[in-house]
């Protein structure tokens, strides 16, 4: 399964935020093992770096930026993308760009734990804890 995760699932894991960093974790973990191929937007980037620098020092907010790199596949943010988002009905550029990524890439899922936001997505979305059920359901 491919899955597109929101920024918000990989802060949780980056910056143990509880209570959501344990089924965020165990998806990251998915990933690492091979039963899902996870995806980020590029502009996820410079979102972690912002963010983990906020609340952390530069040399954690790197290395978030450096596990993001190695550890996932990123789509790019490209003027189709940017185009596609522009057209979706979504109230949020950000969560239609997601869209947009998830759907030039051709994932199955995106993962997020703001399925609010992502209530007009031509691309399935599943809540962390939906995802690791389905995968529990194909061990």
């Amino acid at each position: 399964m491919r899955v597109l995760l929101d920024t918000n699932v990989l802060l949780d894991v980056l910056l143990q935020r509880a209570p959501w960093v344990t089924d965020s974790s165990a998806v990251w973990q998915a990933h690492d093992q091979g039963q899902i191929t996870g995806f980020i937007m590029a502009c996820a980037i410079p979102d972690v770096f912002y963010i983990a620098r906020r609340l952390t020092s530069l040399d954690e907010a790197l290395g978030a930026v450096r596990v993001c790199l190695e550890a996932f596949d990123v789509c790019a943010v490209d003027r189709q993308a940017l185009s596609m988002a522009y057209t979706l009905s979504g109230r949020d550029f950000e969560d239609n760009l997601q869209m947009a990524c998830a759907s030039i890439a051709g994932v199955d899922a995106i993962v997020t734990r703001d399925a609010e936001g992502f209530r007009e997505s031509p691309v399935p979305i599943l809540a962390p804890g939906e995802l690791l059920a389905r995968l529990e359901g194909v061990a």
